[in-house]
């Protein structure tokens, strides 16, 4: 009789340790039915955390990106304005450079500058204005004078002190005039 009693071996352990309990089973059974039944929503959850954040780094990015463009656009500008002025200020110095002090040539290099300055703002996109006989207009004249004179119409600029000047049709500088009735 003591031979049917069998003394369990290593492995008879090993499977009754590795075969869960009914209890065990049962347990694991309703844990996965939870966690089916919440992993769609701790998915979507985790997919938008995933969303967000790259979003997040997106924006971070195109932020730097616009920020270096911003930067090297107002360079190439800054450079192109420069190598437009440049033969000018090459006049200026040949004028200052002339040794003869001949007046008449020194005048008439002068007003070439002048004139090769206006042109380089032209083609810069900036426009003088501002003439005596032009209506005043407060949004483009500073009127620091005024005078009263029957003989002129109303708001009309006598004098101008200063040119105004715009980028396109953005005022830089508006004109310094005196204005008449």
């Amino acid at each position: 009789m003591a031979k049917d009693k069998k003394e369990p071996n290593s492995t008879d352990i090993e499977k009754e340790a590795s075969t869960p309990d009914k209890a065990e089973a049962e347990t694991a059974a309703e844990a996965e039915a939870l966690d089916a039944e919440e992993n769609p929503l701790e998915k979507e959850l985790k997919d938008t955390k995933e969303q967000l954040l790259r979003v997040t780094a997106e924006y971070a990015n195109f932020r730097k990106r616009s920020e270096k463009e911003k930067a090297e656009s107002y360079s190439f500008a800054t450079s192109n304005v420069i190598s437009e002025l440049l033969p000018v200020i090459d006049n200026i110095e040949r004028a200052i450079a002339d040794e003869n002090g001949d007046y008449e040539g020194l005048k008439k290099g002068v007003e070439m500058t002048y004139s090769g300055l206006m042109t380089t703002l032209e083609k810069l996109g900036v426009s003088a204005f501002g003439e005596a006989g032009e209506q005043f207009d407060p949004n483009f004249h500073n009127a620091v004078m005024h005078i009263e004179d029957d003989t002129l119409d109303d708001n009309v600029i006598t004098d101008v002190f200063q040119k105004g000047y715009k980028l396109k049709d953005k005022v830089v500088r508006p004109a310094m005039v005196k204005t008449a009735n």
